[in-house]
């Protein structure tokens, strides 16, 4: 969020001034106009927006803009749709789709993945975790019950202090291990694990865990790709779910 944050306010009062075509232009047209003033702009994806007359620019770190058809002005923030009885969160309904397409395209192989007894599963949730992270150590301690109850927990490796730190590196240790899920415990509790190092995803998921919005552990994230920061007891956890 950090480069993102500092070009914003830069980038909107740059637009503004500038002599810009009329008339719509095309989402490479608005991605080129974007970039003219900042080159760093780190812009993944220019579409249609439901905000009538605006593209929605998505940015490697999740951030959203919404620039007008002729790239003459945006709107950086969060986007509501205005119901009956409620104001509904249009940009986070698209995050949850984003993260839902992204992390079904992670092989369950490089998750260290604890499941519910055949035939018991309801449900999965994707859980970013750091091995030295109070409130992880805290959830894994509830796995077991989730796991009776039908949830499926999938880690995926976010090492808060950084690739090669040393969280990192213990949680190379356990993904390399012969045993991942004793290791991963062992890990969580405190315990030696053995050194390794092999072929691993760690730094890749932790990539992973910044695109898709990641800034603290846990990050748990549902089937429809809702996000969830931090810990629940498992019975609350299940209620969230909406499973019984």
């Amino acid at each position: 969020m950090k480069i993102v944050s500092t070009v914003l306010i830069v980038l909107s009062l740059a637009l503004s001034s500038a002599a810009l075509a009329e008339g719509e232009l095309s989402p490479e047209q608005v991605k080129e106009k974007l970039q003219q003033v900042r080159p760093d702009l780190p812009i993944r994806e220019v579409t249609k927006s439901s905000l009538p007359g605006f593209y929605e620019v998505k940015l490697v770190e999740n951030t959203l803009l919404f620039v007008n058809s002729d790239a003459s002005f945006f709107i950086a923030g969060d986007l509501y749709r205005i119901e009956t009885e409620q104001f509904v969160n249009v940009s986070e309904e698209q995050r949850s789709l984003d993260r839902r397409k992204i992390l079904s395209e992670v092989n369950q192989s490089e998750m260290v993945v604890f499941s519910p007894p055949e035939g018991k599963k309801k449900t999965s949730v994707v859980v970013f975790t750091d091995i030295d992270c109070g409130y992880c150590r805290k959830l894994h301690k509830e796995v077991p019950e989730l796991n009776r109850l039908g949830v499926e927990i999938r880690y995926l490796a976010y090492p808060r202090a950084g690739v090669k730190s040393k969280s990192f590196d213990k949680y190379v240790s356990a993904w390399c291990s012969d045993n991942q899920q004793l290791a991963m415990t062992r890990a969580k509790l405190g315990q030696e694990v053995e050194e390794k190092d092999c072929d691993n995803p760690v730094a890749e998921q932790y990539a992973l865990g910044n695109q898709v919005g990641v800034t603290g552990t846990p990050a748990l994230i549902f089937e429809d790709g809702t996000l969830l920061p931090g810990y629940l007891p498992a019975e609350e956890l299940v209620n969230r779910l909406g499973i019984n």
